[in-house]
């Protein structure tokens, strides 16, 4: 069993047999198979219904999320849950003399296998796939398997500084993140470290060149623009420029030696810029140490993860 964030498995052949129909749902009851399906209600006792292809799947309210029984998870947990997707396990099933099948399934199962095979096993350093799914304004919230939440501070998303994670991510998006703590399962995470160095930054732009930004921040010096995640430089200051605008600027010198980027302001763009899907220059499920710091300079910036 491999354990992603809810809604990974949801569109597979493979999680589309299972079902499909009362024979197969059986199979993957006795087979203890984790499966997927979309909730289309609610109920007023926050019973969770589940859209089937063969019939109608019921999570009961103490089986829809780990907590919920003990009451530290509130029933918003549930609410939320409405018309997306969430994972299960079949704990029952039953044939009305109509013949329609009624599932009984437990999110919780899922939740609790996933946090003893995988979760409970994380290391710092262990690179993990995430989905957002909630933004604060101090850090995004994400989805690291069965629907078990984590965090990303808002200072772990980049090195270039934003005034919200929503200048970052959005709901619903795929990222990858890495593990900085384990401790009783609750999981700390960072994401920086995956968008590159400062040189592996730089070296995607050349002196003379004309390129897109982002505003991040105004100060009475100068403007700080945002060329990459990893990457900002400083213009001087600048007439009707607002943080989060998308703007085009003119490279005027790249500085290894302090890291700095030099730029002028050419047009204004009046836009918000879009948030991309993010290039990730590690690969693989580990790393041991990031050093974000050029190699031409004395500062050290660095992350320890062994």
């Amino acid at each position: 069993m491999v354990y992603k964030p809810e809604g990974t498995i949801y569109g597979t052949s493979f999680n589309q047999k299972y079902i499909s129909s009362a024979e197969s749902l059986s199979e993957a009851m006795y087979k203890n198979i984790t499966l997927e399906g979309k909730v289309i209600l609610c109920t007023s006792s926050h019973d969770l219904i589940v859209d089937l292809p063969c019939g109608r799947g019921i999570i009961l309210r103490e089986e829809g999320a780990l907590g919920i029984k003990e009451g530290f998870t509130r029933d918003i947990a549930l609410i939320s849950r409405v018309n997306k997707i969430v994972c299960f396990k079949i704990t029952s099933l039953t044939l009305s003399d109509n013949g329609e099948i009624t599932a009984y399934l437990s999110r919780k199962a899922a939740q609790e296998e996933c946090l003893l095979e995988f979760i409970s096993k994380l290391k710092r350093g262990d690179i993990i796939d995430a989905n957002v799914t909630h933004l604060e304004q101090f850090g995004s919230f994400v989805d690291i398997g069965c629907g078990i939440p984590s965090l990303i501070p808002i200072d772990s998303m980049s090195v270039s500084r934003i005034s919200h994670p929503s200048d970052r991510f959005y709901i619903g998006q795929r990222i990858k993140t890495i593990v900085t703590e384990n401790s009783n399962g609750r999981i700390n995470l960072t994401h920086k470290e995956l968008l590159g160095t400062w040189d592996e930054n730089a070296a995607k732009f050349n002196i003379g060149e004309t390129v897109p930004g982002i505003v991040r921040s105004i100060e009475n010096y100068g403007i700080f623009v945002e060329l990459t995640p990893n990457l900002a430089g400083l213009t001087e200051p600048h007439k009707d420029i607002m943080i989060g605008q998308s703007v085009s600027v003119y490279i005027k010198a790249i500085i290894p030696e302090k890291m700095k980027i030099k730029l002028i302001i050419v047009d204004n763009c009046c836009e918000k810029a879009i948030i991309p899907e993010y290039e990730y220059y590690i690969e693989g499920d580990y790393i041991e140490k990031w050093v974000y710091s050029s190699k031409y300079s004395d500062k050290i910036i660095k992350t320890i993860f062994k």
